[in-house]
């Protein structure tokens, strides 16, 4: 059985990569891309750069999905970099310097 995820090249800050993704992914994000004027590599890059954890192919996922819930070509530049699902609260005893 042929795998869903195709790996595929892409130049980002003058470097050669690779992501791995699903067509449907990569379909929205040159569709993306289009809508935004802007080039697949330079909006992979911005992808890129404002990511806080994860791979770049899950980013870019993430990216893609985050458009589309936003209400895709009207909606403004979504959020790439998510917060984390688990909040840890610290007690304010271990704050105060004493």
């Amino acid at each position: 059985m042929k795998s869903p995820v195709i790996k595929r090249s892409i130049v980002i800050a003058g470097h050669k990569t690779s992501v791995s993704l699903e067509d449907a992914f990569w379909q929205g994000l040159k569709e993306i891309a289009d809508e935004r004027s802007m080039t697949l590599s330079d909006l992979v890059s911005s992808i890129d750069t404002d990511r806080r954890h994860g791979n770049l192919s899950s980013a870019i996922r993430l990216f893609v999905l985050d458009h589309y819930r936003n209400g895709g070509a009207g909606a403004e530049e979504p959020a790439v970099a998510h917060e984390p699902l688990i909040a840890i609260q610290t007690p304010a005893s271990v704050l105060r310097a004493e």
